[in-house]
């Protein structure tokens, strides 16, 4: 369904000097100035385009792609504060507002902050607040499944670890004695439900199931060819040295070189693993 802030797939159905007019049904012809258009497109082709408002409150259509459409949050930097609120770099040629009533702070220029992206109810026209939790939902009730791929956003760091939005709607924890990467504010990244807790908050990993365990494998596997076959590292080693080595926790170590073991590829001495000669 086509709606203002969204990327839609239309049909082209007329073609003047200024651009093409789409047919967007649920908004009837909507323009698109030919400053945006592919050089050719015709009458009677698709073409896939953002809808928004222009200054003057008409629905019109641009191919320039959004870093992030209504209803989905994105690290966006400042690059103007006016009488009315500030005005963030998203993609397109026209800027968005924050009004300052949708400020958590002050915002400056120049800096990036973490915002959600939604329809004034006033006005009709696409605005973004960076008062996060308000747009997040606490419903315990929803359909999240252990070792489900996920889509997240860092958006700050805890005594536990790394809060995260889960799929633009929810808050999830990423325990940072099972992080083994940078993570920086604002950051996307892909992530799996870990844990999901008796009143509904999520625990999160950035590793999950077979692809998990089959990364972690070939993680060790080339360590030990770089090392000539042997690591001196095994199963009662120290979790921070594993970690180190291997950027994995000692669980997942322990998983990964018993299958390698199982599979008959390496063997486990007191001195630590080696990689078996085929």
């Amino acid at each position: 369904m086509a709606a203002i802030g969204k990327t839609c797939v239309v049909n082209v159905v007329k073609s003047v000097d200024f651009g093409f007019y789409l047919d967007v049904e649920e908004l009837d012809t909507v323009l698109l100035p030919r400053k945006y258009a592919p050089d050719d497109l015709s009458v009677g082709d698709t073409v896939e385009v953002f809808l928004y408002l222009d200054s003057e409150d008409r629905p019109v259509a641009t191919t320039q792609k959004p870093k992030a459409c209504v209803g989905e949050f994105a690290y966006l930097q400042v690059v103007d504060n006016s009488p009315v609120g500030a005005f963030l770099d998203w993609g397109l040629d026209k800027d968005v507002l924050v009004p300052f009533g949708e400020q958590h702070r002050p915002m400056e220029v120049g800096k990036f902050y973490l915002v959600y992206l939604y329809i004034d109810r006033v006005d009709g026209r696409i605005v973004a607040s960076s008062k996060i939790d308000s747009f997040l939902s606490d419903d315990s009730h929803h359909a999240y499944k252990p070792q489900q791929a996920v889509d997240l956003i860092i958006a700050n760091s805890t005594e536990l670890g790394y809060k995260a939005i889960v799929n633009h709607s929810h808050w999830g924890v990423l325990y940072k004695n099972e992080v083994y990467q940078r993570l920086s504010f604002g950051q996307s990244i892909k992530g799996f439900i870990k844990y999901i807790r008796p009143d509904g908050k999520l625990d999160l990993s950035l590793q999950g199931g077979r692809e998990a365990r089959d990364k972690n494998t070939q993680r060790v596997l080339h360590y030990l060819q770089q090392q000539g076959g042997f690591a001196a590292v095994h199963d009662k080693s120290d979790p921070q040295l594993i970690a180190e080595l291997f950027g994995m926790s000692k669980g997942a170590f322990k998983k990964a070189i018993g299958g390698l073991y199982k599979q008959r590829v390496i063997r486990i001495e007191k001195d630590g693993i080696h990689l078996l000669s085929e």
